[in-house]
């Protein structure tokens, strides 16, 4: 297919779904630097062995994964043009990125109370890693937030149908970034900690 042909209309949407793979892309290349990195560092002296991540982790897994859920209940609604259903799911995913932010904090509550810390003279390498990447996530869930936000305002102003469905296509998809993102480093943390 020949990108250059179509309507202004097309053009804009192919470049601005294009933008967004590209930003996708060199998100995942951060987080697998830093996944790999920690992956290196395992092999050190001072790195924590038989570590157990707190239960609230698990718990913001389940959350992100329902938010995704119901994001995809969003679009189908807007895509049916039941503008209305679409605006109440998209309210309940904003709901359960709230809580999943909520529930990570809660995490970090927990790994403190273990006596375990970001920085200072009782942090270790490995804690300092666990932080660091779950603090970035959480920081590209605020944008996804944003972005949902934006979704939830146009839909409400009735600015999606079944024929335009661009802005809640990109959001979904970063959405959906966002979630299997927060899944591989779940994983990841269980299989490699």
């Amino acid at each position: 297919m020949d990108l250059t042909q179509g309507t202004n209309k097309e053009k804009k949407a192919r470049a601005k779904k294009m933008m967004l793979w590209f930003g996708i892309a060199s998100l995942l290349m951060g987080f697998a630097g830093w996944t790999s990195a920690y992956i290196v560092s395992s092999s050190r002296a001072d790195w924590l062995k038989d570590f157990e991540l707190p239960s609230a982790f698990l718990y913001s897994t389940v959350i992100i994964i329902l938010s995704s859920g119901t994001y995809i209940l969003a679009k189908k609604a807007i895509k049916s043009d039941n503008s209305s259903l679409g605006t109440k799911w998209l309210f309940l995913t904003l709901l359960l990125g709230i809580v999943f932010i909520i529930i990570q904090f809660s995490g970090f509550s927990q790994l403190i109370e273990q006596g375990y810390y970001f920085t200072g003279p009782t942090s270790n390498i490995t804690m300092s890693y666990i932080f660091l990447i779950a603090a970035v996530h959480i920081v590209h869930v605020i944008a996804g937030l944003i972005s949902l936000l934006v979704v939830l305002y146009n839909n409400i102003r009735d600015k999606y149908s079944a024929n335009n469905m661009l802005g809640v296509e990109l959001g979904i998809t970063f959405w959906h970034f966002l979630d299997l993102l927060w899944v591989y480093l779940i994983l990841f943390f269980y299989f490699f900690g």
